[in-house]
């Protein structure tokens, strides 16, 4: 039997190939990072499902979810889903959430789609209902100003207010004849096809993929797989 707790990366899920193909490619590299064996489920829209996953492995188990705020997916569903599936025992890291490297990448994002000093900057998050996820997007946001030196004001692509379009359009009466969106999401999707239409100038990509995610990621892993028994 294997002596390494199994990783499971779990993903939002999108119906669309491209954001599929990189959540492929993020488990693939995941399993070069950490030497140990790596599968990948959706928590939602997309299967796999997460508890579909679970129930077949043997052994030991990591679940790493691939989200940037501590929302429903991470606090609720993918619990109930592991329960479900009778992987209670699984370990279930914290999320991403605001960590330097996913604000790193965000932040080479932002200045690779046209940014300029000067530009009011929104960053485009799903959006979510659970507060502590706000206050972790607020820390993102807070974050990302930092790096840029410049006021980062937080906008939602759903569930939200406000949302994106509503930041920028704050932002232009403010003053800023130009306004960029950083992308707070991990993959091109629904909710990174909506921002064409927010009324910015300029609209940086997803952060996958990026080396630096899935190194972030895998020290998740490696993280809670220290203390396991094997």
């Amino acid at each position: 039997m294997n002596r390494h707790p199994t990783l499971l990366l779990a993903v939002h899920g999108t119906r669309q190939a491209r954001g599929t193909a990189i959540a492929h490619s993020l488990a693939l590299r995941l399993g070069e990072i950490t030497q140990r064996p790596t599968r990948l489920a959706f928590a939602d829209v997309a299967s796999p499902s997460v508890g579909e996953v679970a129930a077949t492995v043997p052994g030991p188990l990591v679940v790493v979810p691939a989200f940037l705020a501590s929302g429903y997916h991470v606090r609720t569903d993918i619990p109930h889903q592991l329960a479900q599936a009778g992987r209670a025992d699984a370990v279930i890291t914290p999320a991403l959430g605001a960590h330097p490297a996913a604000l790193a990448t965000a932040h080479r994002r932002l200045l690779a789609c046209g940014y300029q000093p000067g530009d009011g900057v929104v960053l485009a998050c799903a959006g979510t209902s659970d507060a502590r996820a706000h206050r972790e997007l607020d820390q993102a946001a807070a974050g990302l100003s930092d790096l840029l030196g410049t006021r980062v004001v937080r906008g939602s692509i759903a569930t939200s207010t406000p949302t994106v379009a509503d930041q920028v359009a704050a932002l232009r009466r403010g003053g800023h004849t130009r306004v960029a969106v950083a992308s707070w999401l991990l993959a091109p999707g629904l909710f990174h096809d909506r921002l064409a239409h927010c009324g910015a100038d300029a609209v940086a990509a997803p952060l996958c993929p990026d080396a630096a995610i899935a190194r972030a990621l895998a020290d998740r892993y490696h993280q809670a797989a220290i203390p396991l028994p094997v």
